[in-house]
């Protein structure tokens, strides 16, 4: 099984995080990654690239591939996001309170972009599934006598949707932690987090919000990881206000946030959240059966 999971997640470093580099690639090696750099035939290529990677992961872990080929998309932009610059270097470039808030309000719904990325890799996951499998049949007996199970299936992916949200950004705020001062007006600032504390605060932060999703709601990963795609724009919404920009162009240097969500590229919040999102579920499993196991 391990050996399946690094193939999968191998398709897409290939794929995505190595040969697609030149795509996403900054003309300064400290630049940030971003979307709007991206031409569109660029993005067209990189749809393209995510689905083949989906395809790909299916059959290298087979017969898991529905279970692990989605983790291919998603690990090819994380070579991605930890090679990119980060969210400070963009403030640098942007000093002055106009620049910044058309950068924030450019950044606040490019994780959607990511988002899709992702998409088209589990698209490219049930393309594969649809060419190799065949369904059998259902008894339109069996589902006549079945209860409605819709109300409450859209009630739970509704509050899982809407708690990944704001739970991860919650947590996010606690794990991304650097240097924290006080401030007169935001109550504290903290500087710009590095990679690798991105890296562990969205993995965990989303990981505990699909266990929780998977162990309550009994919901897939799906949902946390389309709320990887809301956070940044939550968190711009809340802590990227005009009077808190200017207040932090006024009194702090660029590598000072007014909370650490915002200090994490739409990137590095989709691809490291769906990561965490996809872990977080099959724990919640292993740990559900665990506890049959216990009982019994």
């Amino acid at each position: 099984m391990r050996l399946r999971i690094a193939a999968a997640a191998a398709t897409g470093v290939i794929l995505i995080g190595i040969l697609a580099w030149p795509l996403a690639a900054p003309l300064e090696p400290l630049d940030a990654v971003c979307a709007g750099s991206i031409g569109f035939t660029g993005k067209a290529t990189l749809v393209i690239l995510a689905c083949l990677a989906g395809f790909i992961a299916y059959f290298v872990s087979w017969p898991y591939g529905r279970e692990i080929g989605i983790l291919a998309a998603p690990s090819g932009l994380a070579v991605w996001a930890e090679r990119s610059g980060s969210m400070a270097t963009l403030m640098q470039l942007n000093p002055a309170l106009a620049q910044r808030q058309v950068l924030f309000a450019t950044l606040k719904w490019e994780a959607i972009f990511w988002l899709l990325i992702v998409a088209a890799g589990f698209a490219g996951v049930l393309a594969a599934q649809k060419i190799i499998s065949n369904p059998p049949e259902a008894d339109p007996t069996e589902e006549q006598d079945k209860p409605n199970p819709k109300p409450n299936m859209y009630l739970n992916a509704a509050t899982a949707l809407a708690g990944s949200v704001l739970i991860s950004q919650f947590f996010i705020g606690i794990f991304a932690q650097d240097v924290r001062c006080p401030d007169s007006q935001s109550g504290s600032v903290v500087g710009q987090p590095a990679i690798g504390q991105i890296i562990f605060a969205v993995l965990v932060s989303f990981g505990l919000v699909a266990f929780a999703a998977k162990a309550f709601l009994d919901v897939s990963y799906i949902w946390p990881s389309i709320a990887s795609g809301l956070v940044t724009a939550l968190g711009i919404t809340l802590y990227a206000r005009q009077n808190l920009l200017e207040h932090l162009v006024e009194s702090w240097p660029a590598v000072f946030f007014s909370n650490s969500v915002i200090s994490v590229l739409p990137i590095q919040m989709v691809a490291f959240g769906t990561l965490g999102s996809i872990a977080g579920y099959w724990l919640a499993i292993r740990y559900s059966f665990w506890r049959k196991g216990e009982i019994q």
